[in-house]
């Protein structure tokens, strides 16, 4: 049999599994009845029969041989039942989500403020992966905006098609195990959801650290979707370091560039004006890193450097530096953290007052830095896209009483492109002002002797009490200081090429 595909996720019909399930708890019912008959009634009175010798002794122990393997039948079609059934409710969950993601990828973004994103087709790929593409060529070139997207939904439906293949995989490990392979002994495992296979292979990969590989890490993050709130507790427990290690917040919303950019680079000869303006642009940086604009600074290097390659954004600084985006932030966090606590409690509540986890996210939202309070970040980034990404987990006090927590980052993400629009003017103090006309930016990288490039990051992991019986309304914890100044004069600053 080959690879679980795209095409058996979106078109399997999972209401025979549903009907599966509903028979084997049909049976497991009936099972139950018959079981507690035969021990009030057939195990009792040969138990209980006056009578003794060889016979009497071969009956009772038939008699009680025959009750245990009514137990066992028992037992084994609950355990069926409850695999089914959370298999079940898992594929259709993942299904259902490639269903919607499939519908919004062709649709596109018709109302998109700049420019319509086109609509996409999807279709299977090599392996168990999702390829995803144009459906009509655009005649100026595809965007870096509808790169970004079909990458995105590649890459999150070939996720969701890899956590239906494990969750296939993890019921047919169940089934086997309950089953057993004889049909003459029904006493084998049994299993009260598939926590009790998924659980374990958690926390094997929870526990390789730093040295779980990507694919690892992937089927980890999927791993902790599945389990169940119970299950995530403990894993959450005794394995949070390891869990942040592998990038358990990685967050999952649609991650894009904002706009169509300078468009594709290197397709145009630079001419005088061009490099020109490299060499000015040079010094622009160097002046803004005299002045202490040092993200500025070193993001336009990168961008002289013609590298492409990924930056991180020093997420902790960035809100340091600019406090209405750390508001942004917070805002992000206030708007949902009580209905992030009533859900976990209602979680609590229905686990018998038992620990529980379950993971949170915010809505993509965009943030503008404003020249006028920060021109570092504004020539830095300008906007950027953002989330929080977390952890709301309940445990009891010694009371009993429940205690709600939230673990969380923020993230950021945007690329480093200059629009055809876009200049830019540099204050040079006791000289006149630098400026840089409309167009000339985007045209170096064109002209490729500079380039665009995606930048990212996270802060630091934060621990806030949502409260006990009652909400929390303290402050947030404040983000980590930075580490370094960030100056030239810094021997540890990340330098870039072309300085």
């Amino acid at each position: 049999m080959g690879a679980f595909t795209y095409t058996d996720l979106i078109e399997v019909n999972l209401g025979k599994l549903d009907a599966a399930a509903g028979d084997w708890k049909t049976m497991a019912g009936g099972l139950e009845k018959l079981r507690s008959d035969v021990y009030s009634g057939l195990v009792q009175l040969s138990d209980g029969a006056q009578w003794a010798g060889v016979n009497a002794g071969v009956t009772k122990d038939f008699v009680r041989m025959t009750a245990k393997e009514v137990w066992d039948l028992h037992r084994e079609a609950e355990s069926i039942s409850s695999v089914l059934q959370d298999a079940h409710s898992e594929l259709t969950r993942i299904q259902k989500r490639a269903k919607d993601l499939t519908g919004e990828a062709r649709k596109g973004g018709p109302n998109s403020t700049d420019e319509p994103d086109p609509g996409l087709l999807v279709m299977d790929g090599p392996n168990g992966t999702v390829k995803v593409m144009e459906a009509i060529c655009d005649v100026k070139g595809t965007s870096q905006r509808t790169k970004d997207l079909m990458q995105w939904y590649a890459d999150t439906l070939t996720g969701l098609v890899a956590h239906a293949a494990e969750i296939d995989a993890a019921v047919s490990r169940a089934l086997k195990r309950s089953h057993g392979g004889d049909p003459n002994n029904a006493g084998h495992a049994t299993y009260t959801s598939l926590d009790e296979d998924q659980l374990p292979r958690a926390t094997k990969l929870a526990s390789l650290g730093d040295d779980a590989t990507g694919a690892q890490r992937a089927e980890l993050r999927r791993l902790w979707q599945s389990l169940s709130p119970q299950a995530r507790a403990e894993l959450w427990a005794g394995h949070k370091d390891d869990l942040l290690a592998a990038g358990l917040l990685t967050p999952t919303a649609k991650r894009a560039a904002p706009d169509r950019g300078s468009g594709p680079h290197g397709v145009e000869e630079p001419g005088a004006e061009e490099r020109r303006t490299r060499e000015k642009m040079n010094v622009i940086a160097e002046l803004a890193d005299w002045k202490g604009d040092n993200d500025a600074s070193r993001h336009m290097a990168h961008y002289l450097g013609n590298s492409g390659e990924d930056m991180d954004l020093p997420v902790d600084k960035m809100m340091t530096d600019d406090p209405g985006f750390r508001s942004h932030i917070e805002d992000d966090i206030r708007e949902r953290q009580d209905e992030w606590r009533e859900q976990a409690l209602a979680e609590f509540k229905r686990n018998g007052g038992q620990p529980v986890s379950m993971p949170v996210e915010t809505e993509n939202r965009d943030y503008s830095f404003q020249k006028e309070e920060n021109k570092n970040w504004f020539y830095a980034v300008g906007s950027t896209r953002s989330n929080v990404t977390g952890v709301v987990t309940v445990v009891p006090d010694a009371n009993g009483e429940p205690k709600v927590g939230l673990d969380y980052q923020a993230n950021a993400w945007d690329r480093y492109n200059w629009d055809k629009d876009k200049g830019v003017t540099i204050e040079i103090p006791g000289a006149p002002s630098m400026s840089i006309p409309d167009g000339q930016m985007a045209r170096l990288h064109t002209t490729g002797i500079a380039q665009e490039f995606d930048m990212a990051g996270s802060s630091s992991v934060k621990h806030y009490d949502l409260g006990t019986s009652a909400p929390n309304g303290d402050p947030l914890p404040k983000p980590d200081e930075p580490g370094r100044e960030g100056g030239r004069t810094d021997p540890g600053r990340e330098q870039q090429e072309g300085r």
